[in-house]
């Protein structure tokens, strides 16, 4: 199985943001991973942005089968059908990720601590510190 870890963060809400993502197997070895800065934005908004472009790395790996791993219990809850999606400015990048999925066999998000996603979360960091 193939594992995604994305997440996204803004220092100020909205602020500075950025976004990351780390591909693994089930051995923990790393596929492929990144961050990137995205302008201001919301953490929400980052955490959208962050699951989008992780999916796309995946998919440009060839892999059609993907667990998603977020610390974002918001985004989890509305790909899940748990949450609406209320806010507009969520409703474009969660339709984008919805798209997204038709493109796999199995996908399947799950909500995890901040410290099961510690590589994502040190990503996203280090990208706001040099940006910031």
């Amino acid at each position: 199985m193939i594992f995604l870890n994305t997440d996204g963060g803004a220092r100020g809400n909205p602020g500075p943001a950025a976004l990351a993502f780390v591909i693994s197997d089930d051995k923990n070895k790393v596929l492929k991973k990144g961050g990137e800065f995205i302008g201001n934005a919301t953490n929400n908004v980052s955490e959208y942005k962050a699951l989008v472009r992780g999916l796309s790395e995946v998919l440009d790996l060839g892999i059609k089968a993907v667990k998603c791993r977020l610390d974002s219990e918001l985004v989890v809850k509305q790909l899940n059908g748990e949450y609406r999606v209320k806010d507009t400015h969520l409703k474009d990048l969660f339709s984008h990720v919805k798209l997204l999925c038709e493109k796999f066999d199995f996908i399947e998000f799950m909500h995890v601590q901040r410290n099961e996603n510690k590589e994502a979360d040190r990503i996203v960091n280090e990208v706001l510190d040099s940006k910031a």
